[in-house]
């Protein structure tokens, strides 16, 4: 029987100091998480139950669609990760073994599967495979926070397909999207699946599967038909109006104006018919120029997917030495490759204000094409308001908490996973991987249905499914009805907590509310000697009473129409 008087839960009438997320602040409070270090975390006793539930939906989602449980290690050597160019990725933890070879505590698995699966793979029979395990991933996080929801360790399912060609790992994929659409469906959360970055996991397309709210570390941008990370979003930007063409650029004084939004105000027109120039330095110490509206900022992850290439901001004496004075820079004139965002109205009707280059001077009436050469690319970032297929774009805070990537021959090309066709020739196998955290999908529910009494889990994720408060004291009628009642409850399959504390009436519902338990059965006194007992559904707090002769079964159809 799980007694509270015996259950560890150590629950806390006010959360940690530096807790800001809803999540962290109840996790912390019922007696679900404990902090160990910095990014750091344990998992108590009720909030395993939560992990290992949603884990046993994963589970049971990849079982569902062939998917073969393994187990690899966290430690691997650096080897592998050499190979596949991933070594030297920041947050990678890295340490030496006694004999002083390299190491690394694994982010994720791609390097080893992809060994075990080039070892054993020979022919085209042996294929597609689905692989997927349980683990612990490392994670040097520069900036933990938010409890649960950016860790430096953490549990993670990350499952990867081996596939002939890229139709195979289409077809992949598509089971996985189907699986991870239930996933989230039967863990009860509100989400969606939105395009994404490739990322440091590299290859040739990802989704991500976000759950909204106000404590996510990403932004959404959402249009009917259209879900796509701020980070790759793109739409139609809101128009602005140019002023009129001129015959050539002018020279206008601008003494002291640097900033975007005094010279629009100073020259009478919308920031967005100003150009705004952005100076980058490439491999090899090359400088480009990005031109984009005024209005508009550059979203580094689409920049760098357009050049194919990283790079950093040009630093002040860069651009004095190559281009002019900070501030005052621009396209026009400039000798150096330009990228020309492809929300600049190239073609329409009116000029721009862009920098001449020199101190205290700009240029109106420019025009690209004519004024300069560019190349066309799409690299700002998206704003509400903007359109997609005349939809307006809204912005929205979500957690991820799943993602699945098409990796292409990413990591069979450097670790020579391949195999032997009909007709005998060697190809490289197709991979795909997708990943899915438990404990960002709790946090995630926590966020979504919490009020302000606690924690509102969904029925299939809950760490109980009812909670059993007697008000009465030991020997009273009332426990023995919550003895009875408990018994009959888990026969019928539903996971039970019992108060049976000495505590007041007062404690025992703030430490179920709380916790969160879909039901609370209260058994009191008045309630009894009218032959019922009291049952409160936890989301939206709303009370019924039912038989004491039957309270079970009512009790268990009172669970099967919770969401």
């Amino acid at each position: 029987m799980t007694r509270l008087s015996t259950y560890f839960l150590p629950t806390e009438r006010e959360p940690p100091a530096d807790a800001e997320a809803i999540s962290h602040k109840l996790m912390v409070r019922a007696g679900l998480i404990r902090q160990v270090g910095s990014g750091l975390w344990s998992w108590l006793p009720a909030g395993w139950r939560v992990h290992q539930r949603i884990v046993q939906i994963v589970r049971e989602e990849m079982d569902a669609i062939g998917g073969q449980e393994m187990l690899m290690p966290v430690l691997h050597p650096a080897e592998p990760w050499r190979r596949t160019g991933r070594y030297d990725i920041e947050e990678l933890f890295k340490l030496k073994d006694r004999r002083g070879a390299d190491m690394v505590l694994a982010m994720t698995h791609e390097e080893i599967v992809t060994g075990h699966v080039a070892a054993a793979i020979k022919s085209y029979r042996d294929l597609p495979l689905i692989l997927y395990h349980f683990q612990v991933k490392e994670r040097d996080e520069p900036r933990p926070r938010a409890g649960v929801l950016r860790t430096r360790e953490f549990i993670m399912k990350d499952s990867y397909t081996f596939d002939r060609d890229a139709d195979g790992l289409d077809a992949q994929y598509e089971k996985h999207v189907q699986a991870y659409d239930r996933m989230f469906d039967r863990c009860g959360l509100e989400w969606y699946r939105v395009e994404a970055d490739v990322g440091m996991m590299g290859g040739l397309g990802a989704h991500e599967y976000m759950a909204p709210c106000p404590a996510g570390e990403n932004d959404v941008a959402l249009a009917a038909g259209y879900a796509a990370n701020l980070e790759v979003a793109t739409a139609e930007a809101q128009r602005v109006t140019l002023p009129p063409p001129l015959a050539a650029p002018e020279e206008v004084h601008t003494p002291g104006m640097t900033t975007i939004d005094g010279v629009a105000r100073a020259l009478e027109v919308q920031p967005g018919a100003t150009l705004k120039a952005y100076p980058i330095i490439l491999p090899g110490d090359s400088m480009q120029l990005v031109v984009l509206r005024g209005d508009h900022r550059v979203n580094e992850i689409k920049l760098r997917g357009a050049l194919r290439s990283d790079f950093r901001p040009a630093r002040p004496d860069e651009v004095e030495a190559r281009l002019g004075p900070p501030g005052f820079i621009g396209p026009v004139g400039a000798q150096m490759p330009i990228l020309l965002d492809k929300a600049v109205g190239v073609g329409a009707t009116g000029s721009y204000v862009a920098g001449a280059n020199r101190a205290d001077f700009h240029l109106r009436g420019v025009e690209p094409g004519r004024d300069f050469p560019f190349e066309s690319v799409d690299v700002r970032s998206v704003v509400a308001g903007d359109t997609v297929n005349g939809s307006a774009i809204r912005i929205e805070p979500a957690i991820e908490v799943g993602n699945i990537f098409k990796l292409g021959t990413r990591y069979s090309e450097p670790l020579g996973a391949t195999y032997l066709d009909e007709s005998g020739t060697t190809q490289l196998i197709w991979m795909g991987s997708y990943g899915f955290g438990p404990a960002r999908a709790a946090a995630a529910a926590v966020e979504q249905f919490a009020d302000e009494h606690g924690i509102s889990w969904p029925r299939s994720i809950a760490p109980f499914d009812v909670e059993i408060v007697p008000l009465g004291k030991e020997g009273s009628d009332e426990r023995a009805l919550g003895d009875r009642l408990y018994l009959e409850l888990q026969e019928l399959g539903l996971r039970t907590l019992y108060d049976d504390r000495d505590a007041g009436p007062g404690e025992k519902f703030a430490d179920a509310e709380l916790l969160g338990c879909p039901l609370r059965v209260t058994i009191g006194r008045r309630t009894l000697a009218a032959g019922e007992v009291e049952v409160q559904m936890r989301r939206g707090r709303e009370t019924t009473t039912v038989p004491v002769q039957g309270a079970a079964e009512a009790i268990a159809q009172l669970w099967q129409e919770l969401p």
